[in-house]
């Protein structure tokens, strides 16, 4: 029951989720162990299920509490976008991990890789196939996200949920031409230090991929019940700058990994 207050803070009530949640992750990791070793796959789809579940009823009460309980002040909101920043800023120096592996073996190839880049008996992608249809694609998915933000900003909520709608169709596109990339690949993660800096970088790359589209699908339903207004909109937000994120971490992978590594 949310009672009056004289601040603009949001004092959160009591809440099962963090409880479910660390036990869906505890969960987890067990069955990714008993995977590894025992090839049995049960325990970790049974933490799999507990983590989505709570995150869906986690997020459902956020909305809950942000949109028709108003709980999301402007003081909140400014916590929010400043959590958001730090989080995308360690997501920057994550992939910072990857391309300093990638240029630590590129620049200096040892003896065991035949000083040579890419390695001996490795055959890389050409640049000018997938990887440019690629690229093409995330650039015209944030040209749509951000018409569906500016239509958000004029209230304007068809050309809303189609600038959403064909970011979300650009995403899914997206996955499943890198999906295909990688079953055509002639090269696997286990192939010297090219395969295994290719695919970790492209490979973490794809996953935020994926859950940029699903964060951006979550905000198109919202658009569809008409959550968002156009000074109230910061869930909408956070996605649109993940995604931005998303697009630029590509950009640098396209032309490193892709181009110049090739």
């Amino acid at each position: 029951m949310t009672s009056h207050s004289n601040h603009p803070f949001h004092l959160v009530e009591q809440s099962p989720w963090p409880l479910t949640g660390a036990i869906g992750a505890l969960v987890t990791m067990s069955g990714m162990i008993k995977w590894f070793h025992q090839y049995n796959q049960e325990l970790l789809l049974t933490g799999g299920l507990i983590m989505i579940l709570t995150m869906i009823q986690w997020w459902r009460d956020i909305v809950r509490e942000g949109t028709y309980q108003g709980l999301h002040t402007k003081m909140v909101t400014k916590g929010l976008r400043w959590g958001m920043v730090l989080f995308i800023i360690s997501e920057v120096f994550f992939f910072i991990s990857f391309f300093w592996a990638f240029f630590h073996s590129s620049l200096t190839p040892t003896i065991e890789l035949g000083s040579i880049w890419p390695p001996t008996g490795i055959l890389p992608f050409n640049p000018l196939q997938i990887p440019l249809l690629n690229t093409a694609i995330l650039l015209a998915s944030g040209v749509t996200v951000t018409w569906a933000h500016h239509s958000l900003l004029e209230n304007n909520h068809p050309q809303g949920m189609q600038g959403l709608f064909f970011t979300v169709i650009l995403g899914i596109y997206f996955t499943i031409l890198q999906a295909y990339e990688y079953m055509e690949a002639t090269f696997t993660i286990a192939d010297s230090s090219y395969g295994s800096t290719f695919f970790v970088a492209t490979g973490f790359h794809g996953l935020h991929v994926i859950i940029g589209t699903t964060f951006l699908l979550t905000c198109l339903l919202r658009q569809l019940s008409f959550h968002f207004s156009s000074n109230h909109h910061f869930g909408f937000e956070a996605a649109a700058w993940y995604w931005h994120f998303v697009d630029v971490v590509w950009l640098f992978l396209y032309i490193s990994i892709y181009w110049w590594g090739s």
